[in-house]
């Protein structure tokens, strides 16, 4: 058994996720009746007062993680986290975009997951070793899909990772995506305020459009605007989620008839006909937040192999695009 008490932060992505899942995604090997009793216990608890089960967690919110049992190859997995070799630790910091005594943020590659899992041993959470071990070691505070490029915050102290994570949660976090999708949507610009429920579990796991009141539904916001069209049939897509469900963005856009290309879980027939070839065309290009310590904090992140080799295919010039495009909306909002 782990003899730590440990300090976990919820990330912005696991906005709205119950405890019981949060758990289980961590720690798969803890059941049932295990995570209930340390529940019931109060040995696990949310910004420091007890819970249940079914509370659902809201990003920034601390949660205390009591000694849990090992995992059968516990200890393989902290050798195997902890002894990266020189090439490993090498391309964790090539991967670096910006770094100071609070931050990091990578420049995440397309088909690199953020997290492991059963069938995933290489992620950037294990890369983040290069960096070393306990108080040494970055925190995630967000996540991009697996196939999703561009940018990636990470805390370099618990104080730092909960100051980032506050920022999201607060929706002080202002992140712009870019997207290559089917079609030009119309209007040009505008808001998409759908909420999404989760189906089926694990890899095969959807999000799809439900109604406000239907059980696990979870309010989604997202804005968008057209930065360049290719003719009638795609167009080059800025977009910014306001919260940060599961896959919202490649749901959101599926949802208004214009998926994103390279998406097989949320294409569309005509989607995918323009797709043969290209991976996900969705790239994180820049975040703007407070920094922990100081300031504004703005990072950007040049265009994955992934993506580019779309941006090519359709004559679309990144340099083209204002650095945020949606500043012109919030002028007309005002």
């Amino acid at each position: 058994m782990s003899k730590e008490v440990k300090t976990l932060y919820v990330a912005d992505g696991e906005d709205g996720v119950r405890v019981d899942r949060f758990f289980k995604r961590r720690w798969p090997h803890i059941n049932h009746v295990q995570l209930n009793k340390l529940l019931r216990s109060g040995q696990v608890r949310v910004d420091g007062g007890r819970v249940k089960a079914d509370t659902r967690l809201v990003a920034g919110q601390t949660v205390r993680v009591p000694p849990l049992p090992e995992a059968p190859d516990a200890d393989q997995q902290k050798r195997e986290r902890a002894t990266l070799s020189p090439q490993e630790i090498r391309y964790a910091h090539s991967l670096v975009l910006y770094e100071d005594e609070d931050v990091i943020a990578l420049n995440k590659p397309s088909g690199l997951a953020v997290q492991g899992g059963t069938k995933t041993k290489n992620h950037i959470d294990r890369l983040l070793s290069a960096w070393g071990e306990g108080l040494e070691r970055p925190r995630l505070v967000h996540r991009l899909d697996r196939d999703t490029s561009g940018v990636l915050l990470l805390g370099k102290s618990p104080q730092a990772a909960a100051r980032l994570a506050g920022a999201f949660a607060k929706r002080r976090a202002h992140k712009t995506y870019w997207a290559l999708v089917v079609g030009n949507p119309k209007p040009e610009e505008g808001f998409i305020d759908t909420p999404l429920v989760k189906k089926g579990f694990h890899d095969r796991e959807i999000v799809q459009p439900a109604e406000i009141n239907e059980p696990g539904a979870e309010p989604a916001e997202t804005e968008y605007v057209t930065i360049a069209r290719a003719g009638p049939r795609l167009a080059w897509m800025g977009l910014r989620p306001h919260t940060g469900r599961t896959h919202q963005l490649r749901a959101h856009m599926q949802a208004i008839g214009h998926s994103i290309l390279g998406d097989p879980k949320y294409g569309s027939e005509a989607s995918r006909d323009l797709s043969e070839g290209l991976g996900l065309q969705l790239h994180h290009r820049r975040i703007e937040l407070p920094h922990p310590t100081q300031g504004t904090l703005i990072v950007e992140a040049p265009l994955d192999p992934v993506i580019k080799a779309g941006f090519e295919r359709f004559g679309f010039d990144w340099h083209e695009a204002e650095a945020d495009p949606f500043v012109h909306m919030k002028k007309k909002r005002r």
